[in-house]
């Protein structure tokens, strides 16, 4: 027994002493700084800082430095750096830099590339797009490999597949029109893809941390919640520098992150989540608009206009807990949303105060929320995060209807007016995140089941501007697109993918179907 302890004790002090012979700020300087840059804010290769790396295990940064990432510029290690080093270098990448890094707006305007200056490309859709039914075009973000792909809706066929920024997150939002996308990266990056054109026309690095995008309805802002650094970014749509709006309360003694932004089209306004900060914000975009005289944010004077044209000053609105996730009425009146700790509030944002309080345990994902009328009545239904439900509300009386047993935990729920049916996952579940369940939006029952590779993620279901079939991800790094029959659930057509993680249809999403999440 005491000769295996002293084996232990060696090779313990062996790896301790392995671990600080790797001096880590060296290796990276030498191997990384090039790609990454000095900061580790990012440059060639994406930001190594622990906002940015939030959503890869340890374990997966350690296999892509040993093994390199294909189809990228990062190399392998595994015949330059020992296993000790690696392991170092990993460590690093996901220590706090210190002090904080900052984006300044001189940075932001420094950062702007623009391949495609406006009016260098043809006003006319071309090639396979030009053979398309615009507006039943689906953009795929593929994280695999960090891709985006452009499919088909009626031929069901992939028509263009380019790089990505790396971590795409919020979702695409689109022009009204439908002929431009703009993506959010995780690590700040702003990207304006020209969907007639297939090209990327524009970019913008609106932060070190994003959490999201959103566009006007009118197509003329673009606006950028970060977290790092904790404020509202806002673009022109040529992805032009206009205005930056720090996280601060009203008397800028707090600070929060922003954790997402959203167009409220009938509004013609942003309505701003803060992360930190019991409050909501509304940035009206609307050149007819009153200016708003109280609760106006900090550094905006009673009254005054937004030096930009068409923007007002914004005005907040004052809650007791911060709300983590939301869900709009399809006016746009009320915010129905949750904290952190699944307290469920319905905000009204006219008269700028909760007027009800929901029903909801767990951890509800009221951000993937949908809405549809039920017996004359309409009602939001929501996934949970943590319990194995789907919560049914009536969204006059603001009670419970239903709650719904699922197979597990799920993070993504999907219809369409055209289909008497939604769709839920259960990917946060351990056993069960293999299988999509539907739900019969008049009797509130589970009436099928589709599971076509046991033991492998699929999930967040988007169906065609008709509502005629869905799109549904099996999640995997060889994963797929699988194409269901919305009426019969039987499988269609499958295309390979890389960890597909989202699908967007240009129709559902411009004209905001009930049926996904705006």
């Amino acid at each position: 027994m005491k000769i295996l302890r002293s084996l232990l004790a060696a090779v313990l002090l062996g790896n301790l002493a392995g671990a600080m012979a790797a001096d880590a700020p060296a290796l990276y300087t030498q191997h990384c700084a090039s790609c990454h840059g000095a900061s580790r804010l990012g440059g060639m290769g994406p930001a190594l800082l622990p906002e940015s790396l939030e959503r890869l295990k340890r374990k997966d940064a350690v296999a892509t430095i040993r093994d390199g990432r294909a189809a990228t510029q990062m190399p392998a290690f595994a015949a330059t750096l020992s296993a000790t080093e690696i392991d170092a270098l990993a460590g690093w990448i996901y220590s706090p830099v210190s002090p904080a890094p900052a984006w300044s707006e001189a940075d932001i305007r420094a950062s702007r590339v623009e391949p495609y200056p406006p009016g260098s490309l043809p006003d006319a859709r071309q090639g396979a797009v030009a053979k398309a039914d615009p507006m039943n075009l689906f953009i795929v973000v593929e994280a695999g490999d960090h891709h985006v792909s452009v499919l088909d809706g009626d031929r069901m066929e992939r028509i263009h597949r380019f790089p990505s920024r790396y971590a795409l997150h919020g979702g695409p939002k689109f022009t009204p029109d439908g002929r431009y996308v703009f993506f959010a990266s995780r690590d700040g990056w702003v990207s304006k893809f020209d969907i007639w054109n297939l090209k990327v026309v524009a970019e913008v690095r609106a932060g070190l941390n994003a959490r999201n995008a959103a566009v006007s309805s009118d197509g003329r802002y673009v606006a950028v919640a970060n977290y790092l650094p904790g404020n509202l970014v806002i673009f022109d749509a040529d992805l032009k520098l206009l205005k930056v709006i720090d996280g601060r309360n009203l008397k800028g003694d707090a600070s929060s992150r922003l954790s997402a932004v959203y167009d409220a089209a009938p509004r013609k306004s942003f309505i701003v989540g803060l992360k930190d900060l019991p409050e909501i914000w509304e940035v009206s975009y609307d050149p007819a608009a009153q200016p708003f005289y109280e609760g106006y944010v900090h550094d905006y004077k009673m009254g005054e206009a937004l030096p930009t044209p068409g923007f007002l000053n914004a005005r907040r609105t004052v809650l007791d807990v911060p709300l983590d996730d939301f869900f709009f009425t399809q006016d746009y009146t009320n915010v129905v949303g949750a904290s952190r700790e699944g307290r469920g509030q319905v905000i009204n944002l006219d008269v700028r105060r909760a007027i009800a309080a929901l029903d909801l345990p767990g951890m509800p994902h009221l951000g993937s929320g949908i809405s549809w009328l039920r017996d004359g009545r309409r009602v939001v239904a929501s996934t949970n995060l943590k319990d194995a439900q789907v919560s049914v509300i009536d969204m006059q009386s603001w009670q419970t209807v239903a709650t719904i047993p699922t197979l597990g935990p799920g993070f993504f729920l999907r219809s369409h007016e055209n289909s008497p049916y939604a769709w839920v996952d259960s990917m946060m579940s351990p056993t069960a995140r293999d299988t999509l369940q539907v739900i019969d939006k008049q009797s509130l029952k589970v009436v099928h089941e589709v599971r076509p590779e046991p033991g492998k993620t699929f999930a967040h279901v988007e169906f065609d501007r008709r509502g005629s079939y869905v799109i549904a991800s099996l999640m995997e790094k060889e994963g797929a697109l699988i194409f269901l029959d919305a009426k019969t659930f039987k499988e269609i057509k499958r295309l390979p993918a890389s960890k597909p993680i989202g699908k967007y249809n240009l129709n559902n999403k411009i004209q905001r179907s009930e049926g996904t999440s705006h």
